[in-house]
């Protein structure tokens, strides 16, 4: 039976990460002068809180979506596609946002808790979350080829 489920997790590393860069931008500018170049810096960073400050993780009609921020920046994966899904931690210095690790593409904006899934061409992706088991059962319950 199908089972939705949506989340939204708000991406706390990476919007303090933002504002810091921001407000050290704005005081070195401040303080030696504004230049075209220190608007857009700072208008560049603006733009990535837009775009990074949460992660929707969606399960619906078949599919999971992952939505970042104001949803210009997604991945959809097909539930049928799913072989096997797991909760594992990730390390720190994988990072946040869109990054390739080990384990492959990693989705997360706060935190080292994800969801790995591997689908059946074998690639693995990493769903960061707030609430692995949840998301990890929401996916098992719905795609794993029994």
């Amino acid at each position: 039976m199908f089972k939705y489920y949506k989340h939204d997790q708000f991406g706390t590393t990476i919007v303090a990460a933002l504002l810091i860069s921001i407000l050290v931008a704005a005081g070195i500018f401040s303080i030696y002068g504004w230049h075209p170049l220190a608007v857009l810096a700072i208008s560049i960073l603006i733009v990535c809180i837009f775009l990074f400050h949460s992660l929707r993780v969606e399960i619906n009609q078949g599919i999971i979506k992952c939505q970042f921020g104001i949803g210009l920046i997604k991945k959809v994966f097909e539930l049928e596609e799913i072989v096997d899904v797991q909760a594992v931690s990730n390390k720190w210095y994988y990072g946040w946002g869109i990054r390739l690790t080990p384990h492959g593409w990693l989705y997360n904006v706060s935190g080292l808790q994800a969801v790995e899934i591997t689908l059946a061409s074998g690639k693995k992706y990493r769903i960061g979350t707030d609430e692995p088991d949840r998301l990890a059962a929401a996916i098992r319950d719905n795609s794993i080829r029994k």
